[in-house]
This record gives C-alpha cells, sequence and structure tokens, in this order.
C-alpha cells in the first residue's frame, strides 16, 4: 500500500464497489492532482478522512491525501505545495485539533467547502481516564482550550460515531456538487450498511470476554472502549511519542495481575520499545492494535474494514473472549 494507486476507469470502480472493494474507487495520492481534474476535487487530512472521502465519492471524486502512508499525522507539517494546492481544491475534509498544521493552514485557505469532521459527531474529554504523564509539551497540547483537558479527537475508531461522521460529509459532498448528489447518498447508505456491519461484529465478539482492560501504547481507544464496554489503560496519554514516568510503569505492571491483563497492544507507525520493555518486566505478550491514523505495507488489512476486524480479532483473543 505505499505504492501510489492508480485511477481506475468508471466502470472498474463500479464493478469493484458492487464487490465491496470499496477502497479501489477513483483516487490519487498524487501530490500534484488537486485541483487539475474535472472531478469534484478533495483534500482530505490524514486516512480515516481520505477513506471517507473515497467511499462517498466514488467515481466522482478525485482524493489527495495531505499525510503520506506511514507519516505519523500528529507531527505532520505541510509544505508551501501541499497549502497551495488546498486552494486549488473544491472541498478540504479534517478532523480539526488532531494535526495543528493543517487546521492553521485551512484558517487560512480560501478553498469554498471545508468539512471539519470534529462538527459532524460528538467529540468526549478521555483524559481523566488515561493517568497521562506525558511531558511538558503533552501537558500543553492537553490544556490548550481554557485550561481544561482537550477533546480526544480519535473518533473514527468508534464504528458508530464514525458513521455519523460519513454521514455527515456525504450531505457535504451533496451540498457542494449538487448534480452526483444521488450517488454520494447511496454511496453513504452502502458505507453505513458495513460501519452497522462492524459494530455488530464489535459488540459480539467483545460481549463475553474474561477481563475488560486492555493496554495500549497511546490512548487512541477511548472511543472504542466506551462503545464496547472495555477499559483502556494508555502508557503514553494522548501523544503517542512521550516517554511514560517509572511510576507508571510501576502501576501498570500491578494493575496487569489485577485484572488479569494478558497483552500490551502497539501501533505499526509508532515505535514498540515501551510497549516491549513493559510486556517483558511485566511478563505479558505483545501485540499490534492498529489506530488507524494511516495504511502501510505493515497494516493488518487492505483499508479501514480490514484493520478494524483485524483489531477485534487481536482484542478478543487479549480479552479472552469466550
Amino acid at each position: 500500500m505505499n505504492v501510489r494507486r492508480r485511477r481506475i476507469s468508471g466502470i472498474a470502480a463500479t464493478a469493484a464497489t458492487a464487490l465491496g472493494l470499496g477502497t479501489l474507487s477513483a483516487c490519487s495520492s498524487d501530490s500534484s492532482a488537486a485541483g487539475n481534474t474535472d472531478k469534484f476535487d478533495v483534500v482530505a487530512s490524514f486516512y480515516p478522512m481520505e477513506y471517507l472521502a473515497e467511499q462517498i465519492g466514488g467515481d466522482h471524486v478525485n482524493v489527495t491525501t495531505l499525510t503520506e502512508p506511514g507519516q505519523e499525522p500528529h507531527d505532520l507539517e505541510l509544505s508551501a505545495k501541499q497549502t497551495a494546492r488546498m486552494g486549488e481544491a473544491d472541498a478540504v475534509l479534517y478532523l480539526k485539533s488532531l494535526q495543528p498544521a493543517v487546521d492553521e493552514a485551512i484558517a487560512q485557505s480560501d478553498v469554498k467547502t471545508k468539512i471539519d469532521a470534529a462538527t459532524l459527531t460528538k467529540l468526549e474529554d478521555h483524559g481523566d481516564v488515561e493517568h497521562d504523564h506525558g511531558g511538558e509539551e503533552h501537558a500543553e497540547e492537553e490544556h490548550s482550550e481554557g485550561g481544561e483537558h482537550a477533546l480526544d479527537p480519535h473518533v473514527w475508531l468508534d464504528p458508530v460515531k464514525y458513521a455519523e461522521i460519513a454521514q455527515g460529509v456525504a450531505k457535504a459532498f451533496e451540498k457542494a456538487d449538487p448534480d452526483h448528489a444521488a450517488d454520494y447518498r447511496k454511496n453513504a447508505e452502502a458505507l453505513a450498511k458495513k460501519l452497522g456491519d462492524l459494530d455488530t461484529a464489535y459488540k459480539d465478539g467483545l460481549k463475553n470476554t474474561a477481563t475488560k482492560v486492555f493496554f495500549t501504547n497511546h490512548a487512541a481507544f477511548g472511543y472504542l472502549a466506551e462503545r464496547y464496554g472495555l477499559t483502556q489503560e494508555a502508557i503514553n496519554g494522548l501523544d503517542p511519542e512521550s516517554e511514560p514516568s517509572p511510576a507508571r510503569i510501576k502501576e501498570l505492571q500491578q494493575e496487569a495481575k489485577a485484572d488479569g491483563v494478558t497483552t500490551v497492544f502497539y501501533e505499526t507507525l509508532v515505535s514498540d520499545k515501551t510497549a516491549k520493555t513493559l510486556a517483558k518486566d511485566a511478563g505479558l505478550k505483545t501485540d499490534v492494535l492498529d489506530p488507524l491514523e494511516g495504511i502501510t505495507d505493515k497494516s493488518k488489512g487492505e483499508d479501514y474494514v480490514g484493520v478494524m476486524q483485524s483489531n477485534l480479532k487481536a482484542l478478543e483473543t487479549a480479552l479472552g473472549a469466550k
């Protein structure tokens, strides 16, 4: 998936959609493509937004992404070329507060249709749950809004909230490109069904487990945990790069014993060093739980649904699903 995807013909895209292979819909990672096609040009900030644009837009959109595969989206810095390209697009789809550089560029851009996914569902504060022991930079980020915890942006990991966002994106596409409104509606319904099936699979798979607690490298899974009655304990809080304190490591070791935790999860785009150290010290296994911030050739799945299904299998194993 690190190679650039080539745009395919409308017939092939239609056939792909019929087969449920939505990821083959007309799209492009070619950074020069936005604004220069006869399609509805959408700039997406990172993979979960790109996926929505592709799925809902189908043949009618040309999607480019600001975050390349394998790039950690939180740290994204935009080039002058990317910023200029944004101004040429018909629409930009992003999630405010996840990528400060993107927020800033969009605020200054005169692109006509700006779609902020954060306004299409309800964001929550999972700060207190995560016992964050991050560094100064993280503390700043956490308390950036009026001295309160920042809202958790990782809404796409809850299929129900992601479906709410998808519905809002479809409405924005319909309004901005009314000629293809019927197709956008139809594609959004197909996506809603996929996400509904995923939600059902998670509910059924995690209903009856030996433990409800899981350890993860960074606190991306608050919404998912809340949706399915689980407890996320993050080593690093919301910032994937911060180092946990020795006290935090000790606390997690004790909790692992008390709650029957078997596994420390790490992710594909961030170093697994801390997770492996904790696992070794506490006699736990490690596995991947992917926060789906980007798809690479290391991802356990070709697209959002595929990786979410792999995440479910990993959780079922770690939590002792019966």
